[in-house]
């Protein structure tokens, strides 16, 4: 893994910054201050979902009335550099021309028909030709419902029961993946969410991430009885963590060692990090994929698939049942599409990594100058900065991280017009509309930001 990894991990003890800070609040007569009020009275939360609310952070969120290249402009007309990428699908940056363009025709033919179009063939074909391990391929509106039909599928195919995932994998809010480690690496599920049975938990075991001897464990105890094995193949809900060296390796060769399934949760990574994801850089084929974010352009979208034997099991041809008043959208379809063959033109991939490796060196002098060594993992155009001491291998490691520093630096740099995502366990994302400027402004601003946090 360490070949296409960029992964610099040093040490400073920042236990003497712990002390907390207030944040700053949008002004109570600001026009967001004022929306969020009234969406708090009309939205749960106040939002759509729980990240938005900015509760891991401090504070209340401010609210978008544009988005274009890599900037944003809130209600109250704050201009601001955007790493946030509507959470990974604005791989081209916001509102780019292609996708603008291809939305607007489409739609002048029709936004929804409930029947078949020709663009949802053109986009399983898309996805083929750039995924090897898929021959065929289902759409969905969200990736929750992509792996959600995903376990469905490998129940009803292998006639199993138990899944395995990984503590850190965040794979959407399905109830049987809503679930947290007990107190041992072979305990049983336990909800991570009121409304989730405990018996339907009960059939999900969690293991900690990059733990080989877990792994073998598990499948020592349940042989026979585990239908999948569905991880994030370079976990991005918990920062972003790499996988050691031979461990997705070591969870093909278990799988199919005991005819369990081997699904790849590409949801984050897929169309993003390559055009093939990351079992394209790691030549690793799962048995199924799950996608979504950048196959919508911007717009709902998910989709999952793998082996033709496997997805010849879903209805109509087979017992396992999945369906989608909505799935293969032709405007969602003809987003993807843009972006896809937009990607391919430039050569995004390349340029992507170009900017990816300036905010590496960026970071990098940045943290020297002041002093500060540090945790910073990046895949391409993916990256996250931990505020920790130590390695960071999973969810266990990344949580030693200082998250009232973070909280101080996500503000200094909210102020300063930069936006991160307001979590100290997300993954910030790059776009082809971020220039060399836009990269170093940015670590000016994190520069600034941090050695104010630093001060409390």
């Amino acid at each position: 893994m360490a070949d296409f990894f960029t992964l610099i991990s040093r040490s400073f003890s920042i236990r003497s910054f712990l002390a907390c800070q207030s944040v700053t609040m949008s002004p109570p007569d600001s026009h967001s201050a004022r929306l969020f009020a009234a969406a708090r009275r009309s939205i749960p939360g106040g939002v759509n979902s729980p990240v938005r609310a900015f509760r891991g952070v401090g504070g209340e969120p401010f609210f978008v009335r544009r988005a274009w290249g890599c900037r944003l402009e809130d209600v109250d007309g704050r201009e601001l550099i955007d790493y946030v990428g509507t959470w990974g699908p604005a791989i081209l940056g916001h509102a780019p021309e292609e996708v603008v363009a291809a939305v607007r025709e489409t739609a002048g033919r029709g936004v929804s028909f409930g029947i078949p179009n020709p663009l949802e063939v053109e986009m399983a074909e898309a996805v083929k030709a750039r995924v090897p391990s898929v021959e065929k391929v289902r759409m969905t509106n969200s990736g929750t419902e992509a792996t959600m039909s995903a376990l469905r599928l490998a129940r009803g195919a292998t006639g199993r029961d138990f899944v395995v995932k990984f503590e850190g994998c965040y794979h959407g809010h399905v109830d049987s993946l809503l679930v947290a480690a007990g107190s041992g690496a072979l305990t049983q599920g336990r909800p991570d969410s009121a409304g989730v049975p405990e018996a339907l938990a009960s059939l999900t075991l969690v293991l900690p991430f990059n733990d080989f001897d877990a792994v073998e464990r598990v499948f020592e105890s349940h042989a026979g009885r585990i239908a999948a094995v569905i991880v994030e193949p370079v976990p991005a809900n918990a920062g972003l963590i790499p996988p050691l060296e031979g461990f997705l390796q070591h969870l093909r060769d278990v799988t199919a060692r005991d005819g369990a399934l081997l699904i790849f949760d590409e949801v984050m990574t897929g169309f993003r990090v390559a055009a093939g994801g990351v079992q394209e850089l790691t030549g690793i084929r799962p048995d199924l994929s799950c996608f979504g974010k950048v196959i919508g352009g911007g717009l709902p979208v998910g989709a999952f698939g793998g082996r033709a034997d496997l997805m010849d099991c879903l209805a109509p041809d087979g017992p396992v049942y999945q369906a989608g008043t909505l799935s293969g959208n032709p405007l969602a379809m003809a987003a993807g599409l843009a972006q896809l063959k937009a990607l391919d033109k430039v050569d995004g991939f390349r340029r992507l990594e170009e900017l990816g490796a300036r905010l590496d060196r960026g970071v990098w002098a940045m943290l020297n100058r002041i002093g500060l060594e540090f945790v910073f993992h990046r895949l391409g155009s993916m990256f996250c900065l931990f505020f920790t001491e130590e390695s960071v291998e999973n969810l266990e490691d990344a949580r030693r991280g200082d998250t009232a520093l973070f909280a101080r630096f996500f503000h200094g740099c909210l102020e300063r017009g930069v936006y991160l995502a307001p979590s100290a366990y997300e993954t910030g994302f790059l776009s082809l509309a971020h220039d060399e400027n836009a990269v170093d402004r940015t670590v000016e601003v994190m520069e600034e930001s941090l050695v104010a946090a630093l001060r409390g």
